[in-house]
């Protein structure tokens, strides 16, 4: 599987990233292509402790569970639920939010893994690796649904 904290798989995505067109319809979801980038940088942000999402009680009950789903080898469903704090519905800019999400990847790969002591909003905690392999899963999740 592989993770943001791997040289060539960031590469990987910052280059499918650059491929992105701001006009293309999303395959599935009601994000546009500049929300998807926005959502994938708040994403970041929750993974890298800049910013906290409150824990569900779904999350509560089931999340310890069902967390491999966030870092297994499977594809995540399409249309899955988010979190609410970052379902992103305001109009954004489509090349400052490629931008900012740019220099999110490089940051977080530069840095490498961090604290093992960040949760998940649902999944509950997670260790570094596993948020690595989660953060590459869903950038890879949301460049798919936009075809690249």
């Amino acid at each position: 599987m592989n993770t943001i904290f791997d040289l060539s798989a960031a590469k990987e995505i910052l280059g499918r990233i650059d491929q992105l067109n701001q006009d293309v319809q999303p395959g599935w979801g009601r994000m546009d292509a500049a929300q998807m980038l926005a959502h994938c940088s708040s994403f970041q942000d929750i993974a890298t402790g800049k910013s906290r999402s409150s824990r569900s009680l779904l999350g509560i009950l089931i999340g310890k569970f069902v967390k491999p789903i966030f870092y297994n080898d499977k594809p995540l469903p399409h249309n899955m639920s988010t979190i609410q704090s970052i379902m992103i519905v305001d109009q954004r800019d489509f090349e400052v939010e490629k931008e900012k999400l740019k220099q999110n990847i490089i940051t977080l790969q530069r840095e490498g893994p961090g604290n093992d002591a960040i949760p998940h909003p649902f999944f509950g905690m997670l260790t570094s690796e596993q948020w690595g392999r989660g953060i590459y899963k869903h950038l890879d999740h949301h460049l798919k649904q936009f075809g690249v």
